[in-house]
């Protein structure tokens, strides 16, 4: 079955970000404007959710109601809360503040997986040094309820896209990005009962041509079936932008081409989570309907 794609808002100044389905409309950041906006699938409106964010990329909702986001330019984790307020988490990670968060991924207990790149772009005030590694790091309360941040891999490169199994027992992560000394790969690690993660598995490797190295993926999201939908690639060289059907253990069960180059990042949405959504880097947001394939709905975004 191939796949449609049509736009339906955009395209907007500079990259597009994370989505998310709030139960009734999509949510998309549009990361240099500093804006989430609001996209209404049934009358086609699209909206202000939030502004001044601060480049935030990767969005989600956690179990406690609120949408948490992946702040690049404040390097920290921030909760947009219903009343309108923003607070800031924790942004240190054994007294040092971490790098630029690029995606998250939130499990049932309001942890928050996310990853910690290193990003072209400085941060927004005073040029504090960045850590000596970029991992996948989580973010939770501790038994005072404060927020703490733990590392989690200790042998990524350039973490951009992460995303929990549906059961939570395995951590993907899209390692890599063109330009570092390293490979561009979807991994998958085990999550061992005390939250620590166990060596990784290889489920797919991006290589290279006569004409550059094959971008990576970018964004990533889970259907029913339990497989990684995810967006990669570009123009400049390889197959072109596409987007990736894995199985759980890597197998490639489809590509289909996108309409735009460089996709970011990907969302099931709509009423019955049927349709696929994507942004991307040149300010689209694209929607598929009638994909043959379904998110999973979440237990605490109303339907």
């Amino acid at each position: 079955m191939s796949w449609n794609f049509e736009l339906v808002a955009g395209p907007f100044q500079g990259p597009g970000g994370g989505l998310a389905w709030d139960g009734s409309a999509m949510l998309f950041s549009m990361i240099d404007e500093g804006r989430i906006l609001r996209f209404d699938p049934t009358s086609g409106a699209v909206s202000e959710f939030r502004r001044y964010t601060n480049r935030t990329n990767g969005i989600a909702f956690g179990p406690d109601g609120a949408l948490y986001g992946c702040q690049e330019a404040g390097r920290r984790i921030i909760r947009f809360l219903p009343d309108g307020s923003a607070p800031p988490t924790a942004n240190q990670l054994a007294g040092r503040f971490h790098n630029h968060p690029s995606d998250l991924a939130i499990d049932r207990l309001g942890r928050v997986w996310f990853s910690d790149p290193y990003h072209a772009k400085p941060a927004a005030g005073p040029r504090i040094p960045l850590l000596d590694h970029a991992s996948v790091l989580r973010l939770e309360r501790d038994e005072k309820r404060a927020w703490t941040i733990t590392r989690v891999t200790y042998d990524t490169a350039a973490p951009r896209a992460v995303l929990l199994s549906a059961d939570e027992t395995t951590l993907y992560v899209a390692d890599g990005e063109v330009g570092r000394s390293c490979s561009r790969e979807l991994r998958s690690y085990p999550i061992r009962d005390d939250g620590t993660v166990g060596p990784h598995t290889v489920l797919h490797t991006f290589g290279a041509d006569y004409r550059g190295e094959h971008r990576g993926i970018e964004g990533m999201c889970l259907d029913s079936e339990g497989n990684i939908v995810a967006c990669a690639g570009w123009k400049r060289s390889g197959p072109g932008p596409l987007f990736y059907v894995f199985s759980s253990s890597g197998a490639v069960l489809e590509t289909h081409p996108v309409p735009a180059d460089l996709p970011m990042r990907c969302a099931f949405g709509d009423a019955d989570l049927g349709s696929l959504y994507l942004t991307t880097m040149h300010g689209h947001l694209y929607r598929a309907k009638a994909t043959g394939r379904h998110g999973i709905r979440s237990i605490w975004v109303s339907s």
